[in-house]
């Protein structure tokens, strides 16, 4: 059965770092896009980053969070990190990472909604605050 763990998530202070990972079983994640999508309290959910399949590694970041987070693929483990540095309070929502098969550029990927996107997990929560 396809599914997609996330895992990484927590409190953390202001100007901290956290790394979220998605890791896929059953599903051969290299061939996929991999997007982060991030519902904050009040908000809807939006695409903070998004990258196509391995064999194209394009990258997208939504303008909040360019030079502050890392999205990267690890083929091996069927895993995409989400690094974070420098995290806002703004940054705090559920994080959730979605997989689809790569249909358009990666901006074009992250922008059309997470309900486009074939398989998605559970979430895990970020929460920025002193």
């Amino acid at each position: 059965q396809e599914q997609l763990v996330e895992t990484g998530g927590g409190l953390v202070q202001p100007g901290g770092s956290l790394r979220l990972s998605c890791a896929a079983s059953g599903l051969p994640l290299n061939y996929y896009a991999v997007g982060w999508f991030r519902q904050a309290p009040g908000k809807e959910r939006e695409g903070v980053s998004c990258i196509l399949s391995s064999s194209d590694g394009s990258t997208y970041y939504e303008d909040s969070v360019k030079g502050r987070f890392t999205i990267s693929r690890v083929d091996a483990n069927h895993t995409v990190h989400l690094e974070m540095s420098s995290l806002k309070p703004e940054d705090t929502g559920v994080y959730t990472c979605a997989a689809t098969p790569p249909i358009t550029n990666v901006r074009n990927m992250c922008l059309m909604g997470w309900r486009g996107w074939s398989y998605r997990g559970q979430g895990t929560q970020v929460t920025v605050s002193s």
